[in-house]
């Protein structure tokens, strides 16, 4: 039996190593079942939305989109497994809303960066403020 199928099948045996709440255990839903209808879902994050948050929001967010992703991934290897089919199983809407907002995530940051550039040019560049040693100066 791999390492992968014995952690598929037995995540409670890393429970003695980690601390509860943290570790493997969170890329499982415990003893839940398939849902027998679509559970709904939020949107996607837009930039707009993200463009107002800050760098610890952003970084917060990236981490639970992060986890949610694994859990997805975690969850269609397990489907694959006990050979569910995909009709009880489908998350790919969930998949792609988790990408969509990290790409999201990347593209709010890299203009940040990109605004950081410019006014650090910007700066380095302006003429430095006159003198007060002068005539009028002291």
């Amino acid at each position: 039996m791999s390492f992968l199928t014995r952690s598929i099948l037995s995540p409670a045996r890393f429970r003695r190593q980690a601390g509860m709440g943290r570790g493997l255990e969170e890329f499982f839903q415990g003893n839940k079942s398939l849902p027998l209808e679509k559970e709904p879902t939020g949107r996607a994050w837009k930039a707009s939305d993200l463009r107002n948050k800050s760098f610890e929001d952003l970084q917060k967010l990236w981490i639970v989109l992060l986890k949610e992703r694994n859990l997805l991934a975690t969850q269609e290897e397990e489907a694959k497994l006990f050979k569910v089919s995909p009709e009880h199983f489908n998350n790919k809407s969930r998949v792609i809303k988790c990408k969509k907002s990290m790409a999201r995530i990347k593209t709010v940051l890299s203009e940040r960066h990109e605004a950081y550039v410019e006014a650090h040019k910007k700066a380095a560049g302006a003429p430095s403020l006159p003198s007060t040693e002068g005539p009028l100066g002291s």
